[in-house]
């Protein structure tokens, strides 16, 4: 293994392993507010329970993303210094604000799960909804530090320099509204998914069943929305990047020539040697649509980008592939979900729709991964896209696979204790939460 790809090897694990807990942790407190919500206007103990025990998940899922990201920010260092020491002063921005958010979010987690009985009412179930908003906040500045890397923004580029910064610029560059948008409606949806098809599965196995349907209800509610919307946020991150970054979406398709009209690709393998895709599904005119708007537009193939600025195709083709298969998949499971609750209530009840969500734990998050594969290697051979080459970004500093092997060592072992702690936290619902002969009574207001 040289050290360039131990390098991108490295940041594509941390960054596979931090996008799962930084999704459930910028998400589930949403679910938290809403079943604190439902207590404090229903005094249901049921929903405080609920809220309880959603809180301790939160608190595991912060800490678990707390300790990735800031190896993420180590490994920046350490692996891509040139990169670090020319985008620093430009995109610092979104990166220092994100701390902030992190801060804020750590205090009022603080405050949530220490103010039982402790502070108003009202003014504590207000701390969680600042732990959801400053984790969403967190979620959305990350985002926007990795648009600018796919939009290079707030400075002029002369000579091998970068000149006239402004920070402002760079972080509202024009990729980051539809990628923010994107990823924020994929965490929801992923984490909506994920949490609904935990209780589903508890539901099937016929354990504290009420306790179970209301964060089933509250959970598939989010993840479902998520899921029919991402469908519109797909569209207008696909017409942007056809703008902005045409050789990204030229390898998503793996359209080889310039078309006009040019079909969407459904499935097939490409074959970068000969130039084609084959065992594909090809509709007529309609990623001539998706990218611009127009059946009759022509779309720009890789035959018109230069050779050495070309990315690779098959991992992009294959990992859009994978996120679309998926959304559809999900979108399909939130429109029975939302038929059953407007005509079939009994559908609600029923093991296979259960079983559904029970299927659909891990897709959501999966899809999320193609996603965010797409992004990174589509965007390649570049780190700062038309600017800066990945190749020239790398440290000179050699042995880089041995950093590989203990940061893959010590995000499986960060995995199996999160796994571990969940498990613990499902196991003690009887014990600890689904007691409704022990609640916890609200402070006076």
């Amino acid at each position: 293994m040289d050290d360039f790809f131990a390098a991108r090897s490295q940041m594509a694990l941390s960054l596979g392993f931090h996008i799962i807990y930084a999704c459930i942790g910028m998400v589930m407190p949403f679910f938290m507010a809403v079943s604190h919500f439902r207590w404090l206007r229903t005094h249901d103990v049921v929903y405080q329970n609920l809220t309880k025990a959603w809180s301790k998940g939160v608190a595991i899922f912060f800490a678990t993303g707390a300790v990735s990201g800031t190896m993420l920010s180590f490994e920046l260092g350490l692996l891509w210094p040139q990169f670090m020491e020319h985008a620093g002063p430009i995109f610092g921005m979104p990166f220092s604000l994100e701390g902030t958010a992190f801060f804020i979010e750590a205090i009022a987690l603080g405050f949530f799960l220490y103010g039982w009985n402790r502070f108003n009412p009202w003014f504590h179930w207000f701390t969680g909804v600042v732990v959801g908003i400053s984790g969403l906040a967190s979620g959305i500045l990350v985002v926007a530090a990795n648009s600018w890397m796919n939009s290079p923004a707030g400075f002029d580029y002369v000579n091998g320099q970068y000149l006239n910064i402004d920070p402002m610029a760079a972080m509202f560059n024009r990729a980051w509204l539809s990628q923010s948008i994107h990823m924020t409606i994929a965490a929801f949806a992923a984490t909506g998914f994920a949490v609904a098809g935990v209780h589903a599965l508890m539901l099937l196995r016929g354990k504290n069943v009420v306790f179970h349907q209301r964060a089933f209800a509250i959970a598939a509610a989010f993840g479902a929305v998520a899921a029919i919307l991402q469908p519109l946020s797909g569209d207008f991150s696909a017409k942007d990047v056809a703008k902005r970054q045409p050789a990204k979406l030229a390898a998503m398709e793996a359209l080889f020539q310039t078309e006009k009209p040019a079909a969407l690709v459904l499935g097939g393998v490409p074959d970068e040697k000969n130039q084609r895709v084959d065992y594909a599904i090809k509709v007529p005119g309609m990623l001539s649509f998706l990218a611009h708007g127009n059946f009759q537009q022509e779309v720009q193939g890789l035959d018109r980008i230069p050779r050495a600025d070309r990315p690779p195709v098959l991992v992009p083709h294959f990992a859009f592939q994978i996120m679309v298969g998926l959304g559809t998949f999900l979108m399909a499971v939130s429109a029975l979900y939302f038929f059953a609750l407007w005509r079939k209530k009994a559908w609600l009840r029923s093991k296979w729709l259960l079983r559904l969500f029970v299927a659909a734990i891990p897709l959501g998050f999966i899809a999320v991964e193609a996603g965010w594969t797409v992004t990174e290697v589509g965007r390649q051979p570049w780190i700062i896209y038309g600017v800066m080459r990945t190749r020239d970004a790398v440290t000179p500093m050699p042995g880089i696979q041995y950093s590989f092997y203990v940061f893959t060592a010590v995000y499986l072992v960060l995995s199996f204790l999160v796994i571990f702690l969940l498990s613990r936290q499902i196991q003690m619902v009887p014990k600890l939460y689904d007691r409704p002969d022990r609640p916890l009574q609200p402070a006076l207001a």
